[in-house]
């Protein structure tokens, strides 16, 4: 597969079927994908893998959860303009419109929201840390491990979801995997094989024009 062809066949999966992913190809993946470019060669990522038994045991942990935990950073600005939110707002709803669910129930969508919190039923996942002393340019470095990983994930015939939902559990996830208290929770990735009969799965976000975001001095 060329790295054009997996750039145009990666998409956020949102439904997965439960079939085992082998811990040596995510090894694998994760050896690859360090390969990514990061300033000064920090290479700021740091991930966690929960696939097999460990997937079990976190979906257990997951559910004696009871509080509310402060989010390790907002996901989104705040009163974000536009385009921005134009963009954000439209996927939302050609997602929801996938699964059936009108935007007057509301019981519904928070039901959806929280299928984040099940990785979508995906049978393996990465959570992804980053050390507290970084600042924006490495946060940029540790999305374009993501990008790779993702992209090399798309070339091995498996699925993926980046998602910065897991924010919002930084303290349960890091009691999980261990993670020290220097260290950030930035995002997991769900990981599998996209369930083919999902509707939800043929959604295709929407791009800008090339004008629209590109200026050719």
């Amino acid at each position: 597969m060329r790295v054009s062809e997996a750039v145009a066949e990666r998409k956020s999966i949102r439904a997965f079927l439960d079939t085992p992913v082998d811990h040596q190809v995510l090894a694998d993946l994760l050896t690859k994908a360090a390969r990514a470019p990061s300033g000064g060669n920090v290479q700021p990522w740091r991930v966690y893998v929960v696939n097999g038994p460990a997937m079990a045991r976190f979906r257990d942990f997951r559910d004696t959860v009871k509080t509310v935990e402060t989010p390790a950073y907002e996901i989104y600005p705040q009163g974000l303009t536009e385009p921005y939110r134009s963009s954000r707002f439209k996927v939302g709803e050609d997602m929801y419109k996938l699964l059936g669910i009108p935007r007057e129930d509301r019981s519904a969508r928070i039901r959806r929201l929280m299928e984040n919190y099940n990785f979508f039923g995906a049978p393996a996942a990465i959570f992804c840390f980053i050390d507290k002393q970084m600042g924006p340019p490495q946060w940029s470095d540790l999305g374009m491990f993501l990008q790779t990983f993702m992209l090399l994930a798309t070339e091995a015939g498996l699925d993926t979801c980046a998602q910065e939902a897991w924010a919002a559990r930084p303290n349960s996830v890091a009691e999980f995997v261990g993670a020290p208290p220097e260290q950030l929770l930035f995002c997991g990735v769900a990981i599998g094989y996209k369930d083919p009969a999902a509707a939800v799965n043929t959604l295709i976000s929407d791009r800008e024009p090339l004008a629209n975001f590109a200026t050719f001095l």
